[in-house]
């Protein structure tokens, strides 16, 4: 693809950038030449990262610090300024882990916010005017119905359970993982294939609505026992005996509109 001669065209934004997901994207964005916005939620200091430089921690010229409520309407056009899309993932507080009515009011709200800035920003590309990474149902209802008023062209990825260092039993995914394991339905995704996948559906001409994003599905006991075993506190060596020993259950959750994007796009650069 030739290039514009518009800096705009290669600066993007990061929002929330303060969690695993959100810092992967900006190192990867970085060592593909992007210009990037990192946002930063209040609260994020003293969540995952101590500090801005221990989330981001590289000296590049093309990296921009900065502080986004998604609250507050005039921190998010600020960071929106200059861009040519979004990478937005909403952050809970870290003060409320619990992932209740209550949360789900707060992202609705989060992402009203964030999708009426983007249709406000004359520097967002009319194909990725907003780059959502919304998983829950309610709050990703309400961000297409409102992108289709605004007439804002989104596009979501859904991730599976997010494979991170500090994931644990208290993770809001796994709240119905017993009934996603027998409907087939129990998936888990890599921390740097999902960024990935996020820059490569972004930079497809040819992306539209829904991705599910995972690399792997856990439909038999093995995997399931596993996973147990890494969620349960070091205190508690036996997993649980939930789990049916013998039976593997189908399958019935595909990724396939996913992979077939991210397979061209490698062969693209590939040359193929």
């Amino acid at each position: 693809m030739a290039s514009s001669g518009n800096d705009n065209s290669r600066t993007v934004c990061v929002m929330d950038a303060s969690g695993h997901l959100g810092s992967a994207l900006v190192h990867l964005l970085l060592l593909r030449g992007y210009t990037v916005h990192a946002a930063l939620q209040p609260h994020a200091h003293g969540g995952e990262f101590q500090s801005a430089e221990e989330l981001l921690p590289c000296n590049n010229e093309k990296l921009r610090i900065f502080d986004a409520d998604p609250f507050d309407y005039h921190s998010i056009t600020n960071a929106l300024k200059g861009c040519c899309g979004l990478f937005y993932c909403f952050q809970p507080p870290s003060d409320h882990s619990t992932y209740d009515e209550f949360m789900a009011e707060i992202e609705v709200r989060a992402a009203h916010n964030v999708l009426e800035a983007c249709a406000q920003t004359d520097t967002m590309e009319k194909k990725f005017k907003l780059w959502h990474a919304l998983s829950k149902t309610l709050a990703e209802k309400s961000a297409w119905a409102l992108a289709m008023d605004r007439g804002i062209n989104m596009v979501t990825i859904n991730g599976g359970l997010l494979m991170t260092p500090d994931l644990d039993i208290t993770n809001p995914y796994l709240k119905g993982a017993a009934e996603m394991y027998e409907d087939g339905v129990f998936v888990t995704v890599d921390l740097r294939f999902i960024a990935n996948a996020h820059i490569c559906v972004f930079e497809d001409v040819s992306s539209y609505g829904r991705y599910l994003c995972f690399n792997h599905v856990i439909n038999c006991s093995h995997d399931a026992d596993k996973l147990a075993q890494m969620l349960l506190p070091s205190s508690d060596s036996s997993p649980p005996q939930s789990w049916e020993k013998t039976r593997i259950y189908q399958q019935r959750i595909s990724n396939r509109k996913l992979n077939n994007l991210m397979e061209f796009e490698n062969d693209q650069l590939l040359g193929n």
